[in-house]
């Protein structure tokens, strides 16, 4: 059995659990969050906290209680305080700028590039070279800093690209003759 899942999942105040036969809807003060619930994995409520257990016989059972554990907790963590990415831009006339929901970016391509956020993830830019992605949902906030920073991956010679900003590039030796 998955060690993870036996830590319980603490729900704070503000935060309205449902659970149903098929999925587990978690409403908070930022929004509200759905899961398809595991057929290998029984959540159950125990006052102020959600339990994941393992169904018996089933199999992957172990490791799907645990993973349906981190999925509750990462959607209690998001419903109450969200989720945030930083990118950071690193090259000469590498700009960035947010209209709403689209970003703007200046990459060193002969065209700008317009990226469109989905619904739920507000996007920010601090300066010219830094971006802030924001949502609750952990997954898609990730999922759409990889596809920014996807654009233009640091290149490994002068570390030039979009990059989390808690990324260390390691720079390589140019060839000498």
């Amino acid at each position: 059995m998955s060690r993870i899942a036996k830590y319980p999942v603490d729900v704070p105040k503000g935060v309205e659990v449902t659970l149903s036969a098929t999925e587990v809807a978690i409403k908070g003060p930022l929004g509200t969050l759905k899961q398809f619930m595991l057929p290998a994995v029984t959540v159950e409520q125990n006052g102020e906290q959600l339990l994941c257990r393992a169904v018996e016989g089933a199999p992957n059972s172990g490791a799907m209680s645990g993973t349906m554990r981190a999925l509750l907790n990462n959607m209690v963590i998001g419903v109450t305080k969200g989720f945030e990415k930083k990118l950071t831009l690193v090259g000469v006339g590498y700009r960035a700028q947010a209209q709403g929901a689209k970003l703007n970016l200046t990459l060193g391509f002969s065209h700008p590039v317009a990226h469109d956020m989905p619904n739920g993830i507000k996007v920010e830019t601090p300066t010219q070279t830094e971006i802030l992605i924001k949502g609750i949902d952990k997954q898609v906030v990730g999922q759409v800093a990889a596809e920014v920073r996807a654009y233009r991956s640091p290149e490994p010679y002068k570390g030039k690209g979009v990059r989390y900003a808690d990324e260390v590039v390691v720079i390589k030796e140019t060839k000498k003759k």
